[in-house]
């Protein structure tokens, strides 16, 4: 029976059978993973950042995300994990002198390889391309080849001289094993940096209280001082030592007074300023006024007129 036309129609056209399972290009995942944007899904370009799982982004594109985590993203599921800058490490890479960038291949007219990489290990020279393993160093952020921190066992960074330790070591788009030995790290990482923050703030509460104290004991101790002596010589004692404080007070005042009294000078008074400064003020003598000189008091009322 045809179709119009008189088109007849084939069994594999009618008869839908089980899907075929897409197998994935290696070359383009290794390309994606390597010289793309795990965010943005731009290509790489300085500054490149990395988060403690190891993916790699453009700096621009998670500083974008941090201000505004409301607009929709298409991978927003790899940077869940990043709460603020400080979860991220600009890496110090090592360019790739065969790189031509953009401007390879661009006639069309000779071979492209796909598997150079942009960038290099600094001490083997192989291409972080994809097909080998690659790390980077929290405390300083170099890279390197997993092959070149095996060959050179040293505690000490081999670009820049930084020391490191083991737990400094992240490796760059790993395995699914390696991103969760990778997140486990990091939560208890995050786990002792709350616990030593908890910790401070319990101390600086601790060292508070005992400064309040220590003044509390301090202004208590006088008192107690001079009520132990009236208790002593007895009643009589107890009304001259009352009368002590209050005299000391007063007589402290009356110094006090004295002192600032002593210390204001008149500006008329001041032989180093001049005739002429002195006239600015109401103490000079030309702003005084004799009784002849000043004017009666006068209500300006509508019943004056």
């Amino acid at each position: 029976m045809g179709c119009d036309g008189g088109t007849i129609p084939k069994r594999h056209e009618l008869v839908k059978g089980p899907k075929k399972s897409r197998k994935v290009d290696k070359s383009a995942e290794m390309a994606a993973k390597w010289k793309y944007c795990a965010l943005s899904q731009e290509k790489l370009k300085r500054p490149i950042v990395s988060c403690e799982l190891g993916r790699l982004f453009n700096k621009d594109a998670v500083i974008e995300y941090l201000l505004d985590k409301t607009a929709e993203r298409p991978n927003t599921e790899a940077v869940v994990h990043i709460r603020g800058i400080k979860d991220i490490k600009e890496l110090n890479l090592t360019d790739n002198p065969v790189w031509e960038g953009e401007r390879r291949n661009t006639k069309g007219d000779r071979y492209e390889d796909v598997h150079c990489g942009m960038f290099i290990c600094p001490v083997v020279g192989l291409e972080m391309n994809g097909k080998h393993r690659f790390i980077y160093l929290q405390s300083c952020g170099c890279v390197f080849s997993d092959r070149a921190m095996k060959e050179v066992k040293t505690e000490i960074c081999h670009k820049c001289g930084d020391p490191f330790k083991d737990e400094d070591v992240v490796v760059l788009n790993g395995t699914k094993e390696e991103v969760e030995k990778l997140s486990e790290k990091m939560a208890e990482r995050r786990s002792k940096a709350k616990t030593k923050k908890s910790k401070k703030s319990k101390a600086a509460e601790t060292v508070s209280t005992a400064s309040e104290s220590k003044a509390d004991e301090k202004q208590s101790t006088p008192e107690e001082v001079a009520g132990g002596s009236s208790l002593q010589n007895g009643g009589e004692n107890s009304q001259s030592a009352a009368a002590g404080p209050a005299g000391s007070s007063s007589s402290s005042k009356d110094s006090k007074l004295s002192l600032s009294s002593s210390n204001k000078r008149s500006i008329q008074e001041m032989e180093e300023r001049s005739e002429v400064f002195k006239s600015l003020f109401t103490t000079h003598s030309s702003a005084k006024r004799t009784k002849d000189q000043t004017s009666n008091w006068v209500t300006h009322t509508p019943y004056h007129f």
